[in-house]
């Protein structure tokens, strides 16, 4: 009995020792982000570049409602073959609508990453930077669901477990 006490202890001690030799830091990547100034001036770039679209799209919006109130205003007194072509007209304008809401928000996506990509690399760089100097095993990001942002490479189980699935 005496032994396995004895193993229990020590194996709870080694366990200890071994946790206590793994460093561990975090850091809030929204809040480091925020911290640098160019970022602001990114921020406001996306916003201007947004605004031209929505203005744009606005205009479209104004025209479509012109047009739709003229055809409820006059549809009573159209021909069948007027209504359907105002009808079809009202269509076209619609997924013209659609399109281009679709296309605008894809080229401000792709300005976003433009405009903030290099600040992001910046900063995941001076973050593996730091872990490295630090010896820090692992990094997390407070940032509600986030995960692990810097890791020591022999921690990595990719090839092991690639290779337990059959995975090259």
């Amino acid at each position: 009995m005496k032994k396995i006490i004895l193993f229990v202890v020590c194996g709870f001690l080694v366990s200890n020792v071994a946790s206590a030799q793994m460093k561990i830091g975090y850091i809030n990547s929204v809040d480091l982000l925020n911290a640098v100034p160019e970022i602001k001036k990114a921020y406001a770039d996306v916003e201007a570049y947004q605004k031209t679209f929505i203005d744009q799209y606005g205009q479209l919006q104004k025209d479509f409602n012109d047009k739709y109130q003229a055809y409820t205003a006059g549809e009573k007194t159209m021909t069948d073959a007027k209504k359907e072509a105002a009808q079809q007209e009202l269509q076209d304008m619609q997924k013209r609508l659609q399109g281009f809401e679709a296309s605008a928000e894809e080229k401000i996506v792709k300005k976003r990453e433009e405009l903030l990509q290099p600040h992001i690399e910046r900063a995941k760089k001076a973050i593996n930077d730091v872990a490295k100097e630090k010896g820090y095993d692992y990094v997390f990001d407070k940032v509600e669901g986030s995960g692990v942002l810097f890791a020591k490479e022999s921690y990595d189980m990719m090839n092991e477990v690639k290779a337990k699935m059959g995975v090259k």
